[in-house]
């Protein structure tokens, strides 16, 4: 990583809102970011957990990022730079370090692009990559090894597809990011259960903006219409979603999880990891679903639940004990 005083650091975090005190100087050299056991002498950590609180007294780190509340706990080398919320702080400065991948807007020779497909000014389309009919791919984005696109692909200014990905019959909006082995786009799962005629699908997967999809993650295109992910959006690796669901804004889903088709979800949910949620159900704002967790009704807005088939969270606990102790 390079290096950079401390003085571009808080000017950085300033930018995005983030206030500090600190007694350690403007001018300081800081080489890296690094964990509190495995920091060396200029580089920077944050401490937010108290599990960690034995390590922090032998860090070898020059600055943590911190409450206040902590600060003796830290040895005479490393100063306390003390912020409202060490966790975010130390988020951004991870993007700070990070060297964000740009398109060096190279096509290559070994690339297979169909005639009618419209590539845009500084695409990176690398080695083995088919594009097929229908296809526009804007401005700065990057389409990385053996991945497939299309048919009837829009993708719009600084989006990442990862090596072999295939992406069909989608729009992706623009600064969205989408790491190797992601499905886009397929046919769902219908069929007449007797005898196994398939129902074709029609629709098309929508991902808005700035959303993150994990590896070998798949999601369906709709029968008609669209299957929709909301804006900043984090989707983890391994998740299944089905034809025409929709998911609001601001989601967080863990790895594997399954929803099925034409689930409705809300704003700011947050679904923990190997959940399940059957189809055509409501999901309102703001709810929490625990790990493991199976929803079979739709949920109001606020809800927290667990459990199988999921139930408000408190009760979910009473119900846990109550088992418990008759074994």
């Amino acid at each position: 990583m390079t290096s950079y005083i401390f003085k571009d650091i808080v000017d950085y975090l300033n930018r995005n809102s983030v206030k500090l005190e600190t007694n350690l100087s403007n001018n300081q050299i800081i080489e890296n970011i690094n964990s509190i056991e495995n920091a060396n002498s200029n580089d920077l950590i944050f401490f937010s957990d108290l599990k960690y609180l034995e390590s922090l007294n032998k860090t070898k780190a020059k600055g943590c990022f911190m409450i206040s509340k902590y600060k003796e706990n830290l040895p005479n080398n490393c100063e306390p730079i003390i912020v409202d919320n060490p966790y975010l702080a130390f988020t951004y400065l991870t993007n700070f370090f990070y060297k964000n991948i740009s398109s060096n807007g190279k096509i290559s020779q070994y690339s297979d692009i169909s005639n009618i497909s419209t590539i845009k000014k500084n695409v990176q389309i690398n080695n083995y990559v088919s594009i097929k009919d229908n296809v526009i791919v804007n401005n700065n984005s990057i389409i990385s090894e053996n991945s497939v696109i299309g048919p009837n692909v829009e993708i719009e200014e600084n989006v990442f597809i990862g090596p072999n990905s295939t992406i069909s019959n989608c729009i992706i909006k623009q600064n969205s990011y989408l790491k190797s082995n992601v499905v886009v786009g397929g046919t769902g799962f219908g069929f007449d259960a007797n005898q196994k005629v398939s129902f074709q699908h029609f629709g098309k997967v929508l991902i808005n903006e700035n959303v993150h999809i994990g590896s070998n993650t798949t999601i369906d295109r709709a029968t008609f219409g669209y299957t929709e992910i909301g804006d900043n959006s984090r989707l983890d690796n391994l998740i299944q979603i089905a034809h025409n669901v929709k998911i609001g804004k601001n989601a967080i889903i863990a790895a594997q999880v399954g929803i099925a088709g034409s689930t409705v979800i809300g704003n700011k949910v947050t679904i923990g990891g190997q959940a399940g949620i059957s189809g055509h159900l409501n999901i309102g704002n703001n709810v929490t679903i625990a790990a493991k967790s199976g929803v079979t009704r739709n949920l109001s807005d606020n809800s927290v639940v667990a459990g199988f088939p999921a139930i408000d969270i408190k009760k979910w606990k009473i119900n846990t004990i109550k088992f418990n102790k008759l074994k």
